[in-house]
């Protein structure tokens, strides 16, 4: 009865949650039907016509459909293995260096860009790189050509991908510090009585300890191929880079709330986020596979 008692005061304590869920993310789940109807807007959506599969069939003929699946699919990929990477070789190098106060400053600058929000970020890089920006300007002091980062279809995917690297890998660091952290120290005093070097430590112990962590990472962040980052994106893309630049979720933004193509941003969304529930669950049981990690 005790035991009663107290998880009736868990689930007192859940309950604002999970009405906040119902009413945010299960009950607006009812749209979807837009993506099998001729939605009118004064008719709603119980009272417009059904069409079946034709918003998919018309979609898949659009030659966007191809590029924004594309594009989603080439700049998630690219995210994913830069915001591995770059933190993994960032949390090794830190963690060579033995002063550290030099170390927990370095952590605390690469840290900040991740809380701040891509709508001031951008601001700051579309300032920073304009065409008469600071950045172009000290190109110019150099003899070299201005050039049009947020213009020029072939640099701004590019350029997404690194300023997104560049915002997150610090925080992502963390994950590879905790990792670092949990290695036994008496492994590293018995390699160097042994004589091995720095570097040969760092291949046979430090190495093997955190890359389990990595493939366990890698291995989750499948689940977020098809998200590429709607913030970011839409705010520093313009419609010059829409061949390389726009992806799923800026297409559905500008097809269903700018031209009014309900059904058919709908229809899309709902193909996005059904892909991806398929990767995530394929992911979670990789991962379980690889690394014995599970949720529940």
């Amino acid at each position: 009865m005790k035991n009663k008692a107290v998880y009736k005061h868990y689930y007192l304590m859940l309950l604002p949650g999970l009405v906040w869920l119902f009413f945010y993310n299960v009950l607006p789940m009812y749209g979807v039907v837009m993506a099998f109807k001729d939605f009118n807007p004064g008719l709603g959506i119980l009272k417009s016509s059904w069409i079946g599969l034709e918003h998919f069939s018309y979609m898949f003929e659009l030659d966007d459909s191809k590029i924004i699946f594309r594009n989603t699919i080439l700049i998630a990929v690219a995210k994913m293995l830069g915001n591995l990477l770059v933190p993994l070789f960032f949390a090794l190098a830190l963690n060579e260096i033995k002063n550290r106060l030099f170390t927990r400053s370095v952590q605390t600058i690469v840290y900040l860009p991740h809380f701040l929000s891509w709508v001031i970020i951008a601001g700051i890089l579309l300032d920073m790189f304009s065409y008469t920006g600071p950045v172009n300007q000290l190109l110019t002091a150099f003899g070299t050509e201005r050039i049009l980062f947020f213009a020029s279809p072939e640099i701004f995917p590019v350029f997404v991908v690194l300023s997104d690297v560049w915002k997150e890998f610090g925080f992502a660091a963390i994950i590879f510090f905790a990792a670092l952290t949990s290695i036994n120290p008496e492994m590293y005093e018995a390699a160097a009585i042994d004589g091995a070097s720095q570097f040969q430590r760092l291949l046979r112990i430090t190495l093997p300890s955190i890359i389990p962590v990595a493939i366990l990472l890698a291995t989750l962040n499948l689940g977020n191929i098809m998200n590429a980052g709607f913030d970011q994106i839409f705010n520093l893309y313009n419609p010059l880079v829409y061949s390389t630049g726009d992806i799923i979720d800026t297409w559905v933004y500008r097809a269903g709330l700018i031209d009014m193509q309900y059904g058919l941003a709908t229809a899309v969304g709902l193909l996005k986020s059904g892909v991806g529930l398929i990767l995530i669950t394929i992911s979670y049981g990789l991962a379980y596979k690889i690394a014995n990690y599970r949720i529940f």
